[in-house]
């Protein structure tokens, strides 16, 4: 298996790092061999998602589902080419699901002048390809997925963000609720939908029980990963 194409998390359980430790996607296999995949990096990302299912032993057929996390371009940029070559369509949450089908983020932060110029440069089918979304997931679902796999529902980076659960090796998927590039961080705030909602929904994330944390955005923590984002959180509360 080539440690740059995988990281082991958990059994079963993978980090893919698609531009090195900076953007992240992940796959989970069941017992039975079926595999899915979650997130898809930028649009030049899809081959290396291939590439990683290849270096786990498993191929385009063994893929029976595909997760987004949420609908920006570089989570969404490289999954109209994995759904090519896997033949799949996408699970999203429902907030979202409409901008995975239309290519297109959801709308900024308006309170930010960042995110008011960036809202005037997006257009359907530009920010990247669309792609099928063929389930939409809510708050609390568990996907049949490994074991079972928690939709926790982190919104604010977007309306439909969200964060995983997967409860039998106890790992975390946080999406980009919170990043781990250089420490903890909340995402860019321009990029969010509404920065106050990702701050105040994050929280969710210290309630929850795991032993490791996986971002998509920066390294994953395997050492005590609960307290650590429990200090993150207290430290910055929303005001």
């Amino acid at each position: 298996m080539a440690q740059d194409l995988v990281v082991p998390l958990a059994p079963n359980v993978w980090r893919i790092p698609l531009v090195r430790d900076l953007v992240n996607g992940f796959a989970l296999r069941d017992d039975d061999g079926q595999v899915t995949l979650v997130d898809m990096g930028l649009a030049s990302s899809g081959p290396k998602v291939m590439a990683a299912l290849a270096a786990i032993g498993s191929g385009p057929r063994d893929v029976t589902r595909l997760v987004l996390t949420h609908a920006h371009p570089d989570h969404a940029g490289g999954a109209a080419h994995v759904a090519r070559e896997t033949g799949r369509g996408f699970t999203v949450h429902h907030d979202d699901a409409a901008h995975v089908v239309e290519g297109s983020s959801p709308p900024r932060d308006r309170s930010l002048l960042l995110g008011r110029l960036l809202d005037r440069v997006t257009r359907p089918g530009r920010d990247f390809e669309p792609v099928t979304v063929e389930h939409e997931m809510r708050d609390g679902d568990v996907l049949p997925i490994a074991g079972g796999l928690r939709v926790v529902h982190t919104p604010g980076h977007s309306p439909g963000h969200v964060s995983l659960l997967h409860e039998e090796s106890r790992t975390l998927i946080t999406g980009d609720a919170i990043f781990n590039v250089l420490g903890l961080r909340w995402p860019v705030k321009a990029f969010c939908t509404d920065f106050r909602m990702t701050q105040r929904t994050a929280h969710v994330l210290g309630e929850l029980d795991y032993d490791v944390a996986a971002f998509t955005h920066g390294a994953e923590l395997r050492d005590r990963p609960r307290e650590a984002i429990r200090r993150f959180l207290s430290r910055r509360s929303p005001s």
